[in-house]
């Protein structure tokens, strides 16, 4: 309870610890991204091309936490760009599957090396078994939070 008896202490919340760490990461990775001509949402949507090529619009967006309109926008600019490419039609169904194109991985080795960099200044602090037991602790969280809904 906060101080006056009423809703939640954020001094001692942890989903609001949470989310002010998120929004910090957020804005670092903005900082080191920007230079370079990407976003956040950019650079999450070709590093997801990158470990999965193929995805199709809406599991990239569920994979980058945007709705599937703000997705196909995206993609139709990087495939402007030079970034993706996407069949004319799909092989399949519906689904029209998205890879980087060579241009997508030279821009993207950058930005990885950027959000990296904005990683290890996260973590300088603390030790490795500290680190460690960190990302663990987080997936255990994000596993009871997805196994009860």
């Amino acid at each position: 309870m906060s101080q006056d008896g009423t809703g939640v202490n954020l001094e001692k919340s942890l989903g609001y610890l949470l989310k002010e760490a998120s929004s910090a990461l957020r804005t670092a990775m903005e900082e080191v991204l920007r230079p370079l001509g990407m976003s956040v949402t950019r650079y999450a949507c070709l590093e997801l091309l990158a470990q999965r090529p193929g995805l199709s619009n809406s599991e990239l967006a569920r994979g980058v936490f945007v709705t599937r309109q703000s997705m196909n926008v995206l993609l139709q600019s990087l495939e402007r760009e030079g970034f993706v490419t996407r069949p004319a039609e799909a092989p399949v169904g519906k689904v029209l599957p998205t890879r980087l194109t060579p241009r997508g991985r030279q821009s993207l080795e950058a930005a990885t090396m950027a959000v990296r960099s904005v990683e290890v200044r996260m973590l300088s602090g603390l030790t490795g078994t500290e680190q460690s037991e960190t990302f663990r602790n987080l997936r255990k969280m994000v596993l009871a939070l997805r196994d009860d809904s």
